[in-house]
């Protein structure tokens, strides 16, 4: 069966604490001598915009919604990087309000592309899908199939006709949640077909799935395996087209770099991100590797532009990586840390401030825990913040936000869970988050202003 569906400057400072000693951020010095242009660009995609700027003795809030009323512009609307300077003074920290309580732990939760749907994925077989629109009704309860240990990882497929879900095992299972039956039991009420990637004739042995993404066109699932490869499964064929032998650890996360499909992201317990260009790989090697975590890494969220994407790691840091600045291979120095087990102690304080030798990344954003489980970390959205924040769930029961490129910790979503925040997702419009947490719950906090509507911009 077939599925495939039809303030700019080079300021570099100091790791350490901030005032509130939350949180660090190093700027590679190198960098911001190259004037880097992700840096720039955030600063424009997030306002205001030049024309704004020019005719503006003082740029805040307050004037820029009373001259939309007055039309100043000509436009009559906001134009995109005006909007997110607006939305972007608007952080989703008050609340918050507890959705839903399931008595498993919460691994899984995403927004739909358009903000209409959530995504909840719980350890003990349960993907709730809530309807935003409807006062976060529940619109299909699935009762997962075949699964290993938990919910490793969920996504829905950009038409939203179809949710994937894998576990700890070789296959991954796909569910229509178009249909009209709400509660939603596999091959009883609905169909949750199978997609078994160990059929593959390189395939040798059994194998879990940590985690799983749809392309942009939704043709095609890209899913990390804990038998040290990423694959790709074609869903208009039915079968795996790709295996890559890709780390010589668990692949933990994978995603596509932008819309194209081109070129994949993958992140691995061996420490390294690397990019793969799927035009290229006859020799079965990667485009290149980017060196720094010090520990392995837990997830990856793409900037969308093919160029800079951020990794969440076990060493307790989100870095920032602009692909410009890949090798063709890990660099052979020693990691100089010792090893260490996640899953049972905290983060030894002796490891904090060491540096791998060849760090190559743009930025380092310290202040969460990564401990027990996978945590993921993301961009905030484009179109109400012009991507100028990085949010990350974190052990210690909180979510962190952290500006792009001051790296000062922001704000921090806490005092309502009580065990680890494993996920967390931010509407695509609306100042909304959403995290959710080994306790049980998942919790919903709102918007707020970050500044006083006078604040002048920078």
């Amino acid at each position: 069966m077939g599925y495939g569906m039809s303030r700019l400057q080079g300021s570099s400072e100091p790791e350490g604490q901030n005032s509130d000693g939350s949180s660090s951020v190093e700027v590679k010095n190198d960098f911001s001598k190259l004037h880097n242009d992700i840096f720039h660009m955030t600063r424009l995609r997030s306002g205001p915009s030049e024309s704004i700027r020019k005719s503006m003795d003082r740029v805040s809030v307050t004037r820029l919604l009373r001259g939309r009323e007055v039309n100043s512009s000509g436009n009559g609307k906001f134009s995109p990087v005006d909007r997110a300077f607006v939305l972007g003074h608007y952080l989703p920290v008050d609340g918050p309000e507890t959705v839903d309580t399931m008595d498993s732990r919460a691994y899984v939760s995403q927004f739909s592309a358009d903000g209409s749907l959530f995504v909840a994925g719980f350890q003990g077989s349960h993907i709730r899908i809530y309807d935003v629109d409807k006062g976060w009704e529940i619109h299909k309860d699935i009762h997962a199939r075949s699964l290993r240990w938990t919910i490793s990882d969920a996504a829905l497929s950009p038409d939203q006709r179809f949710l994937v879900y894998s576990s700890l095992a070789p296959i991954i299972h796909i569910v229509n949640v178009g249909t009209a039956s709400k509660e939603s039991y596999a091959n009883v009420t609905d169909i949750h077909d199978g997609l078994d990637f160990s059929e593959h004739e390189d395939v040798r042995y059994s194998f879990g799935l940590f985690s799983v993404k749809f392309s942009t066109d939704g043709r095609e699932l890209v899913a990390g395996s804990n038998d040290d490869s990423i694959y790709v499964y074609d869903l208009q064929a039915n079968k795996v087209t790709l295996r890559l032998p890709a780390h010589t650890s668990d692949v933990n996360t994978v995603a596509f770099a932008d819309e194209s499909g081109n070129l994949l992201y993958s992140g691995s317990d061996d420490n390294l991100c690397k990019v793969w260009d799927r035009r290229c790989l006859s020799t079965g090697e990667a485009a290149g590797v980017l060196t720094g975590h010090l520990h392995g890494i837990t997830h990856i969220d793409s900037r969308g532009d093919g160029r800079c994407f951020i990794s969440n790691g076990k060493d307790q840091a989100i870095k920032m990586w602009d692909i410009r600045k890949m090798t063709s291979n890990a660099d052979g120095s020693e990691n100089r840390v010792p090893a260490w087990d996640y899953r049972y102690s905290r983060y030894p304080q002796q490891y904090k401030q060491q540096k791998h030798p060849h760090d190559q990344s743009v930025a380092t954003y310290r202040g969460h825990s990564v401990l027990r489980t996978l945590i993921r970390c993301y961009f905030s959205p484009t179109y109400s913040t012009g991507q100028k924040y990085i949010y990350t769930g974190s052990y210690d029961a909180s979510v962190c936000i952290y500006d792009v490129v001051s790296g000062s910790q922001v704000a921090k979503l806490q005092g309502h869970h009580h065990l680890a925040v494993r996920d967390c997702s931010w509407h695509p419009s609306d100042p909304m988050l959403v995290s959710s947490s080994w306790d049980g719950q998942i919790a919903r906090w709102s918007r707020t202003r970050s500044k006083q509507d006078t604040c002048e911009s920078d």
